[in-house]
């Protein structure tokens, strides 16, 4: 079992501004309150450890259709030991209405799932169904009771776990430091999905982009506001780096790839971080440099194919704003899926966009030349580097209108700024344009 914790009122002490909040309902298995967090008004269901009655679950319910009604976000803090068993179908039924109830106001106002003891079976469900999911170390999550299981797996249930499964945004230390870090992102997410993005103050990045030691990471923060980014799922496909952070004081997006293939959890990752952005209408900036998808016929059936047309479909669906940085490789696949659909497409000199890899496509081009040589390899080098010299480049790129602008790497988070001010006017349309109604 989990091991002691803080109690509901040290966890709401943490999570809303000065610790102040509004009661709602009759105590029990399940508190309500409302109040503000990080300056933005929210609501909070908070478990406390026992099992759950129908009326627990009515409770939850209810909060979430005030929290639809009212157009803000809900935070949920999970922490039972299951449900009361006298409640039989009663239960199950109550149990259906809270996931439907979950699933319609899905992309309506953020839902925060918050992890801090047991959550299992259907509740496991309903966190993993959040738009983010926040776990502390101590808690227990799982669809399936580890002694129970059919199969062992290592460390089954625990926090390390839920991170390696890709339920896990947010790590956090335990049930104060999930609280701190909920309030956090409620603040920089608004309030619903015809809200407006919220403003902050904010300090330019120390350090421009490095395309010379480059790391997905390091790519974002050039980009992002100083100290501003959080990442997301950072346990689960680790060759795509996914944060919420903010720009110029705006709530922003940011995906950078890694220069190691992307497998079938990367871009599962991509697609939902994607689609969680779309709902909400925040800004895309996506950072491709990437060798490629893996070369791997395992990965394939595991769901390599599958989940790159998932997310090639997100990335073509979207209609928040979205703006690509070609600041390395970006080639065939790669360029198809993260570069072709944004808004706008900055190539960063020293790039390589490009259908076909160079060295593969001189291999064919000029084939008879470079076979006809004394050296093959230095040939189809010395072709290769020609070719990405001139066919591939940056420049290269504008003027075939495979990029909209070129611009130096020391330049990428003026040039990403301005476009995602130029691209506002599309941001005001799609707010204006959204389909669905705070008041469901």
């Amino acid at each position: 079992m989990a091991a002691k914790k803080a109690g509901k009122e040290q966890i709401l002490a943490h999570f809303f501004d000065d610790g102040v909040y509004t009661p709602l309902f009759q105590e029990g298995a399940v508190s309500a309150a409302y109040g503000c967090a990080n300056g933005q008004t929210a609501y909070v269901v908070c478990q406390d450890g026992s099992p759950l009655g129908v009326n627990d679950i009515n409770k939850t319910i209810r909060v979430l259709e005030m929290a639809a009604e009212t157009g803000n976000p809900v935070v949920t803090f999970y922490d039972s030991t299951g449900a009361k068993l006298d409640g039989g179908l009663d239960l199950l039924t109550a149990n259906a209405k809270l996931m439907s109830e979950i699933s319609r106001i899905s992309g309506v106002v953020p839902q925060i799932a918050v992890v801090t003891g047991v959550c299992a079976g259907t509740s496991a469900i309903h966190a993993a169904a959040a738009d983010i999911c926040i776990v502390s170390e101590n808690a227990e999550l799982f669809l399936t009771a580890p002694f129970n299981s059919d199969d062992k797996v290592t460390d089954a249930g625990s926090e390390a776990f839920a991170a390696r499964a890709g339920v896990e945004a947010v790590h956090a230390k335990d049930a104060e430091d999930a609280a701190k870090q909920a309030a956090a992102l409620v603040g920089m997410l608004p309030g619903n999905n015809l809200a407006g993005p919220a403003v902050f103050d904010f300090a330019a990045p120390k350090a421009a982009l490095n395309l010379a030691k480059y790391d997905p990471k390091q790519a974002a923060e050039s980009i992002a506001d100083e100290g501003s980014l959080v990442e997301l799922y950072a346990g689960y496909g680790a060759n795509v780096y996914t944060a919420l952070g903010t720009i110029n004081g705006m709530a922003a997006g940011l995906i950078a790839t890694a220069k190691e293939g992307l497998d079938h959890r990367c871009t599962a990752k991509a697609a939902r971080f994607v689609r969680m952005c779309d709902a909400y209408s925040i800004p895309v900036v996506t950072v491709v440099n990437t060798d490629g998808f893996v070369k791997s016929e395992s990965d394939d059936q595991a769901g390599g194919i599958r989940q790159a047309a998932r997310m090639a479909g997100v990335y073509a669906e979207a209609t928040t704003v979205k703006v690509a940085v070609l600041a390395g490789e970006a080639v065939g696949p790669v360029y198809t899926v993260f570069a072709a659909p944004a808004d706008w497409r900055i190539a960063v000199d020293g790039c390589t966009v490009a259908p076909l890899a160079p060295e593969a496509a001189v291999s064919v081009l000029y084939k008879d030349e470079i076979y006809a040589s004394d050296n093959i390899t230095k040939a189809t080098q010395d072709k290769a580097a020609a070719y990405r010299n001139e066919q591939c480049s940056a420049k290269a790129a504008a003027a075939a209108g495979a990029a909209d602008t070129e611009t130096a790497a020391a330049n990428v988070r003026n040039a990403v700024a301005q476009a995602l001010d130029m691209l506002a006017t599309k941001r005001a349309v799609r707010l204006s344009k959204k389909h669905g109604n705070i008041a469901l």
